[in-house]
């Protein structure tokens, strides 16, 4: 006879014991329990933490249309860091009339060069270009806890008294915001205090608000060119910063190559000796060769000089593709989506930057 299906008393997911990473994950002991729960309330429940969830393309459109049949704000989260690969295409066309605040997260992870003013008209700027047209943009810095009150005030403002719903890639921080505004919306760690968060078919998380509203979390989506898929664990604290990029300054001349770890490569390929500023985080190891050696170091030396990834990490790692570019404008970034950036002070220069299939690679007028 088949298995019954166990449902978690949290959210109503089908409850799963092998997958620790997926949706309805609980450790089998929990299994002998007479209610059962799955491991993302329970984290919610006892220590008012929202986990990120991974979803099919397929269930990530299912919660899109979705939200074009409530009546609701919508809070978008991007990294700033990584503004084009956590951007999530197409929102706009699923939201129907439902408002749209846009926050980039991540800001303590700027350099201080970077002006507050000067990058959020540079985000009202891109969602433009990309086709979303924002009732306001902010900056915060969930991780730290900068500028929350004023997103929270802001959310409170355009929600006007109806329900919240927050969306983002994997990786931005959207729970330890979410977690942040829990944790100071109420001043203590029990806001949900029910054995019973009533879920829905997407698994979105509803944390009640004070009016009889509630914010509701959706789950993580993925964007499949985020530098992210390509790295395991232990890589993805390599390239991800944690703290204020200091940025490092090259002196280069014609047909020389910089690396990144394994995961990217620039050449400099023409237009005399100049200065590229690199903006990558802390732990990322750079090293600088001869363009005509390049092609056999990456070959000899991919997963142990040049790393990450690492040597475990080699299997089913994607070639790099060439990318050339031509740099007609003055100070630009040439933007290696999920990794970050290099600066290009003089119009002139000719590279070729070199990503994983299938990573976005691209130049933008520079950010500082």
């Amino acid at each position: 006879m088949e298995n019954m299906k166990v449902h978690c008393i949290g959210c109503g997911v089908v409850i799963q014991t092998d997958q620790p990473n997926e949706l309805g994950y609980a450790p089998p002991s929990a299994l002998n329990k007479e209610q059962i729960i799955c491991q993302r309330c329970f984290r919610l429940k006892h220590y008012n933490e929202v986990q990120d969830v991974s979803l099919t393309d397929e269930d990530f459109l299912k919660i899109l249309n979705q939200l074009g049949d409530v009546d609701g704000l919508i809070v978008k989260i991007v990294d700033i860091f990584d503004f084009n690969g956590s951007w999530l295409p197409g929102l706009q066309r699923f939201v129907g009339k439902n408002p749209i605040l846009l926050i980039g997260n991540k800001e303590d992870l700027l350099p201080k060069a970077v002006k507050r003013k000067k990058m959020i008209q540079w985000m009202k700027q891109q969602a433009k270009e990309l086709g979303l047209d924002p009732i306001d943009v902010l900056l915060v810095s969930a991780a730290k806890g900068h500028s929350v009150d004023e997103a929270m005030e802001a959310i409170e403002q355009y929600r006007n008294g109806r329900d919240v719903y927050v969306v983002g890639c994997t990786n931005v921080g959207k729970s330890t915001f979410i977690n942040r505004v829990i944790k100071q919306a109420t001043g203590e760690q029990e806001l949900i205090t029910t054995s019973h968060f009533p879920g829905t078919t997407l698994d979105m998380i509803e944390i009640p608000l004070d009016d009889g509203t509630a914010l509701y979390d959706t789950p993580g989506i993925i964007n499949h060119h985020q530098m992210a898929h390509f790295v395991g664990k232990k890589d993805l604290k390599v390239i991800t910063p944690k703290k204020e990029i200091k940025p490092i300054i090259f002196q280069l001349n014609e047909e020389q190559t910089l690396f990144f770890g394994g995961l990217a490569r620039l050449d400099y390929i023409k237009g005399g000796r100049r200065s590229f500023v690199c903006y990558l985080s802390n732990a990322m190891q750079i090293h600088r060769t001869k363009l005509e050696n390049a092609d056999a170091l990456y070959e000899r030396q991919l997963g142990d000089l040049l790393q990450p990834p690492g040597k475990d990490e080699l299997e089913g790692f994607p070639e790099l593709v060439r990318h050339e570019f031509s740099i007609k404008e003055g100070k630009t970034d040439i933007v290696f989506s999920g990794l970050g950036w290099v600066t290009v002070n003089e119009p002139g220069a000719i590279v070729a930057a070199y990503v994983p299939k299938g990573v976005h690679v691209m130049l933008r007028k520079s950010l500082i």
